[in-house]
């Protein structure tokens, strides 16, 4: 098999590990939206669905370039590419054996989102997504303490991946009906906000401000457990039961970076609700040591 093609997968899932974006851990149902040619309108299977569902394209259909101009459209200039992988048993002949084999032939080749392309001639645009039953219901007390937040950045629906982009302080959030729950909406929202209050505009955290929040290293686990607790605390405020989340990603990461720093818990701890109050408003409350 090439080695080069798993380089290149490897390569792209761990840039996005980097980045934050955790492809298995999605509190929103992402099945309405998985990833399919536009063509054959099948989905795509194995690791082809992380490295497309990684993207934060709201369209869950993709194309080749050369499938884009067989419809008569084009891909903007300026657009980058996603890669997949596709791999097929080759049935040869083996030179010494005379025997007949089959090899593993691995191989990728790239795609370009819907969102990409332009000049779609309006017959070959997929029909709407169906609509689901699934009703958003928003939590009153939850969205008044969003609204209330003090230079809140600018939250942005409709992406595949919820996040917190410093260089453009922005929010990006899956759409909330998308969500399983209302609860599990508002709690990633919180999460997201508290990762905002690190900016230098806000609170200048280094772990955000000096972007030093490579995936697995002790600045992503004790951001992102400070981000988790920030979470669990004003979900508290906000009547909303909130269990820190334990996905196996986030607790190898604050597994290794807590056995590392003895501090970390407390430091943590202390930064959430800094966050906290900063999101809810509140001044600072000073204990002073008797």
């Amino acid at each position: 098999m090439s080695t080069t093609v798993y380089q290149i997968v490897t390569d792209r899932i761990i840039a996005k590990l980097e980045e934050g974006v955790i492809p298995w851990k999605k509190p929103w149902n992402a099945e309405a939206g998985a990833p399919k040619n536009l063509v054959s309108k099948r989905d795509y299977r194995g690791i082809n669905s992380f490295l497309l569902g990684m993207s934060a394209y709201e369209s869950p259909y993709w194309m080749t370039y050369r499938q884009a101009q067989t419809f008569g459209a084009n891909v903007r200039k300026g657009e980058k590419s996603t890669p997949v992988v596709f791999w097929k048993q080759l049935e040869t002949t083996d030179k010494k054996s005379g025997d007949a084999i089959s090899i593993p032939l691995l191989r990728y080749y790239n795609v370009f989102n819907l969102s990409q392309v332009e000049g779609m001639p309006e017959k070959h645009l997929p029909p709407a997504p169906a609509a689901t039953d699934r009703e958003f219901n928003p939590i009153t007390s939850a969205a008044a303490l969003v609204d209330a937040m003090p230079q809140r950045p600018q939250i942005v629906h409709g992406s595949t991946a919820a996040y917190y982009r410093p260089s453009t302080d922005t929010v990006s959030m899956p759409r909330p009906e998308s969500f399983v729950g209302s609860a599990e909406y508002y709690s990633t929202l919180f999460h997201e906000l508290a990762h905002s209050t690190g900016a230098a505009v806000r609170l200048n955290r280094p772990e955000i401000t000096a972007g030093d929040v490579s995936f697995g290293s002790h600045s992503y686990g004790k951001e992102e457990l400070l981000a988790e607790m920030t979470a669990a605390f004003i979900c508290a405020t906000a009547g909303i039961d909130m269990t820190i989340d334990n996905s196996a990603a986030y607790v190898q990461s604050w597994m290794r970076t807590i056995k590392a720093d003895s501090k970390l818990l407390i430091l943590a701890a202390s930064g959430a609700q800094k966050a906290a109050d900063f999101i809810l408003n509140r001044s600072p409350v000073v204990v002073e040591a008797e």
